[in-house]
């Protein structure tokens, strides 16, 4: 089994696409979005309010054990779900944009369509996110 790897690409668009690839016998890669500037995330999501695909937001911060716990997750799921749009964004980086959501705990997971915010999970609860994904998935 190979080393599991992990790189950022940076974009024209001002936000990264997290790759992770899952040891060298499986070949797959996840598409994470991270964001790093407020006025990015803000035309992205108001890009989002006329689409109808789901968006999972994870609000992270590089300090939050149960954050890097959730992480192999998000990652798995962002590869096997690709209709899906998974963000992450570091309440650290981006204060205003947790405080617009009223993110007070990570990890905090919030899922989106059409620019509203259709449901939340806060905590590393892995079951429950999965059900509330599929539940708004369609």
């Amino acid at each position: 089994m190979g080393a599991n790897a992990s790189t950022d690409h940076a974009t024209s668009n001002g936000y990264n696409k997290h790759t992770f690839v899952y040891g060298s016998s499986h070949g797959k890669t996840s598409q994470v979005i991270e964001f790093h500037s407020s006025a990015r995330w803000k035309a992205h999501f108001d890009a989002s309010k006329g689409t109808s695909k789901l968006m999972v937001v994870d609000f992270t911060a590089s300090w939050c054990g149960p954050c890097k716990l959730m992480e192999p997750m998000i990652n798995d799921l962002a590869t096997k779900c690709t209709d899906i749009e998974f963000i992450k964004i570091d309440v650290d980086e981006l204060e205003d944009v947790a405080k617009t959501f009223g993110v007070e705990a990570m990890p905090t997971f919030l899922l989106i369509k059409n620019g509203i915010v259709v449901d939340k999970v806060v905590g590393a609860k892995k079951d429950e996110l999965q059900k509330k994904i599929e539940l708004h998935h369609n």
